[in-house]
């Protein structure tokens, strides 16, 4: 449920939660402006740098993150990035988000763009993306401490906004500030409306150099600092690896995932060159006629749970920027059918959300031709995608050069001063040199990897051509197999149902035997959907389709140094296995931002648990 607002006569929103007021009666932007934008010295700090990170505690209605990003929109020497990473254990509803705005026109468009994206916010990371990636907003939903434990950057600017000290202690306890402390390296500037005395013995205490200025009335002083310790900080844990410099980059690979990394790069200033075996990208498992987008749930909220909504919403805002919905792909919701009485959902998710996963309704059951009182789910954010057009998009934002036909048979170090590596092909030839490499090939990562327990994981799909007489579901259903109907195409509309999985298999030719199984499990799916295709299959104008995916040991990507020790120099973005659509964005934005020392997309666990380091752990445990 959404936070409870109480608003006043005068406009001015009051928490019921903590019976205080959420901004300064001389108004949100002003006090923004006045308070934290000019506390921190911004915007003339930020001035020419490729990225500057803000961390916040307290995000209430995004009228600070609202300020910041109209004034990083009007200044003509913003960083390349805005990183903005803001705590709130208790988000408000959407409405309530655009009545805050709607008081100050400067800032309501904006506002409307992010009430867009202000849905699904269960507790966790939540990153939403403005203005074509250049503007990042991370929403750390849950309490203080938790939230700051579970993230890791160094903050250029640091914002401690939230309800009184007096009203919410926990928000400014020496704790909580402690938490905050070390997010802050020598230079870091932080500002806050408050001069408590706790607040500032505890951020003294910390390492802070401490300002009063004057106040924006009706407060007389606010605060301001400096992350000057007087003490050698010291590091925990393994020393961080400095930020790269955007400069040459290959990437082996363009499927899902090495379009999914050129683009990321490519937004931050690297010089991207794409090497793909093939003829044309996506000619691998990226060429799936029409893929599905859509979660995994769970009784206990599992890591696969938690992992497939991240990668659905950093999918999601890609496809709703350059694709065309209607063609490409279609926000159309998925219906999930289940084992009878196998619906379980976690214990505190409703009806009513935040969560965007419940128990379908009898309209729903009976639109996909299954009977009242059928175990399934209903994922409202979900639908279906053609990887190929994603694939293109991706590829062809400036800074990417394709080149086809060539296939990497080794990687060199060469370290001169025009690059660090050498990519050659069998033959030895020079395929390319540079700071950088991203090995992204899918199952043929192997042969650059081969440390590494890789498994190809071949699939069959059938498909074919929809005729006037089918009354196929509109949204698409999975379960055990799944069934898209009405993918747009150029002869008519499509089909697709599947598909098999079948290990340590790389044979690209179709199997009588797999268009059986798969024509089988679409007759338990959804019988009525079968009987319309029985016709199709029978006289062979259903048709087959094969690729191979990539899976690692534990059906996790594998995101991180190709060695432990070379994490400047050659990584991988790979085993995206069957949720390639799921995954892709978000792998390569959390490779972008351990390259560049950015704020996480995703909480650290989450984070490690696709780190390429826990394969190498994986192997020393087995060979002992």
């Amino acid at each position: 449920m959404a936070e409870p607002v109480a608003w006043r006569a005068d406009g001015v929103p009051r928490s019921e939660r903590f019976d205080d007021i959420y901004h300064s009666e001389s108004g949100a932007p002003a006090q923004a402006r006045h308070v934290f934008l000019g506390g921190c010295g911004l915007p003339a700090a930020w001035a020419h740098q490729s990225q500057w990170r803000i961390l916040e505690t307290g995000f209430g209605f995004g009228l600070n993150f609202l300020t910041v990003w109209r004034a990083w929109r009007e200044d003509s020497s913003r960083p390349r990035l805005l990183h903005f990473v803001s705590i709130e254990a208790f988000p408000v509803s959407r409405d309530d988000l655009l009545r805050a705005a709607a008081a100050y026109p400067e800032l309501l468009p904006l506002a409307e763009a992010l009430a867009a994206q202000w849905h699904g916010l269960l507790p966790g990371f939540h990153r939403l993306s403005f203005d074509e990636g250049q503007v990042l907003l991370t929403l750390c939903i849950g309490d203080v401490q938790p939230m700051l434990r579970a993230q890791r950057f160094e903050a250029d600017s640091i914002f401690l906004d939230g309800f009184s000290p007096q009203r919410n202690p926990a928000m400014w306890s020496a704790d909580t500030l402690k938490a905050v402390s070390r997010f802050a390296r020598r230079g870091t500037r932080l500002a806050t409306w408050t001069i408590a005395r706790a607040v500032c013995d505890a951020l003294a205490q910390n390492g802070f150099q401490l300002t009063k200025a004057a106040g924006l009335p009706p407060k007389r002083d606010c605060l301001q600092g400096v992350f000057a310790p007087a003490w050698q900080v010291r590091q925990r844990g393994p020393a961080p690896v400095p930020p790269a410099t955007a400069g040459r980059c290959a990437v082996v690979g363009a499927g899902l995932a090495g379009a999914a990394v050129s683009a990321s790069l490519a937004r931050r200033g690297w010089e991207v060159q794409v090497l793909e075996a093939a003829d044309r990208p996506a000619a691998g498992a990226s060429g799936l006629p029409a893929g599905l987008l859509a979660p995994h749930v769970s009784p206990d909220d599992a890591l696969l749970s938690r992992l497939t909504r991240a990668g659905i919403r950093a999918t999601w805002q890609q496809l709703a920027q350059w694709l065309v919905e209607g063609s490409d792909w279609r926000a159309s919701g998925v219906l999930e059918r289940r084992a009878a009485d196998d619906d379980r959902l976690p214990a505190d998710w409703a009806a009513e959300g935040p969560n965007e996963s419940w128990h379908a309704d009898p309209d729903r059951l009976r639109a996909s031709g299954l009977p009242a009182g059928s175990s399934a789910l209903w994922h409202a954010r979900a639908g279906w995608v053609r990887p190929a057009r994603l694939v293109e998009a991706w590829l062809a934002r400036p800074g990417i050069r394709v080149q086809t036909g060539c296939r990497v048979a080794r990687i060199e170090r060469i370290g001169t001063d025009r690059a660090q590596w050498a990519l050659r092909d069998a033959n030895g030839t020079l395929l390319a040199e540079a700071d950088r490499v991203v090995i992204a090939a899918g199952f043929e990562s192997r042969a650059l990897a081969p440390a590494y327990p890789l498994q190809p994981v071949r699939g069959q799909v059938e498909w074919g051509r929809m005729t006037d007489a089918m009354r196929l579901p509109e949204a698409p259903v999975n379960g055990d197999g799944h069934l898209i109907a009405g993918v747009p195409g150029a002869e008519g509309a499509l089909w697709c149902a599947g598909a098999t999985f079948d290990r340590d298999s790389i044979d690209a030719r179709p199997r009588a035997a797999d268009t059986a199984f798969n024509r089988e499990r679409l007759a338990r799916l959804l019988p009525e959907a079968a009987a319309q295709l029985d016709r199709a299959f029978a006289d062979g104008t259903a048709q087959a389709w094969t690729g191979v995916r990539c899976a690692s040991a534990d059906r996790r990507p594998l995101v991180g140094p190709l060695s432990p020790e070379g994490a400047d120099g050659v990584w991988l973005c790979t085993a995206l296995g069957s949720r390639g659509l799921s995954f892709a964005a978000l792998c390569a934005e959390l490779l972008a931002a351990r390259w560049h020392g950015e704020p996480l997309p995703l909480p650290l666990k989450l984070a490690q648990a696709l780190d390429s380091a826990r394969a190498a752990d994986q192997r020393l445990a087995s060979a002992m």
